[in-house]
């Protein structure tokens, strides 16, 4: 797997996901959703956060502004770390499914990373209101904008049984989280690696010159058809 080929994957990725957070903040009031399937919902919801809505304020004593600052930063730090992993594994000529994932990941981390820089700039906010592009009356600014997240999936939306210690009669739903297709590839690739783990990370050369696997011809596959 070559260059080329990473890139006109990481493309791919990021106009999907641009395209549907530009859609949805322009189309939809925060908080408010549709239904797709009765298992599958879009669900404008905005992480000023990290994974799951977290804050380093409710961790640490600093304001929340100054959190998210210096979480948008580590982000832009993060990204580039992942971007020169990506240009080593390609310069190596490492496993194709090693960059294939790596691809993924930083196709996924550099979505989201424009979220957190530029939407505080050029959209409005979004509550009871939908967000107007290139406004002149911006919510937040460089470095201050929050994620657009919107896939929902609740397959399972139930309660408890009163029997079942501690739980019983509280609701329980899966699966709970809310996120973007940045955050989809961000996974995928994780998974990748968690799966062809051996494969990604050959211990010797003559691992690496078995001739095309399956994996391989999967990836490759995968990136022809972008």
């Amino acid at each position: 797997m070559n260059l080329k080929k990473s890139l006109l994957l990481i493309a791919v990725i990021l106009i999907i996901d641009q395209i549907s957070k530009i859609y949805i903040k322009t189309h939809f009031e925060l908080g408010q959703s549709t239904e797709v399937f009765n298992w599958f919902k879009i669900h404008f919801i905005e992480n000023s956060g990290a994974a799951w809505g977290a804050k380093l304020s409710d961790f640490l004593p600093i304001s929340e502004s100054a959190g998210k600052l210096v979480l948008t930063v580590f982000r832009l730090f993060a990204v580039a770390g992942i971007g020169y992993w990506l240009f080593d594994t390609i310069r190596k000529k490492s496993p194709k499914v090693l960059i294939l994932a790596v691809s993924l990941i930083f196709a996924g981390a550099l979505g989201n990373i424009i979220d957190s820089v530029f939407y505080g700039l050029i959209f409005d906010h979004s509550e009871r209101q939908v967000a107007t592009l290139f406004s002149d009356e911006p919510y937040g600014g460089v470095f201050y904008g929050k994620v657009v997240d919107m896939l929902y999936f609740p397959m399972v939306d139930t309660v408890w049984p009163e029997w079942v210690p501690y739980f019983g009669g509280k609701g329980f739903r899966f699966f709970e989280p809310v996120f973007n297709v940045a955050d989809t590839a961000i996974s995928t690739g994780v998974g990748v690696l968690l799966v062809f783990n051996k494969k990604a990370f050959p211990k010797n050369e003559e691992d690496t010159s078995t001739g095309e696997s399956v994996v391989d011809e999967i990836a490759d596959q995968i990136l022809e058809n972008e």
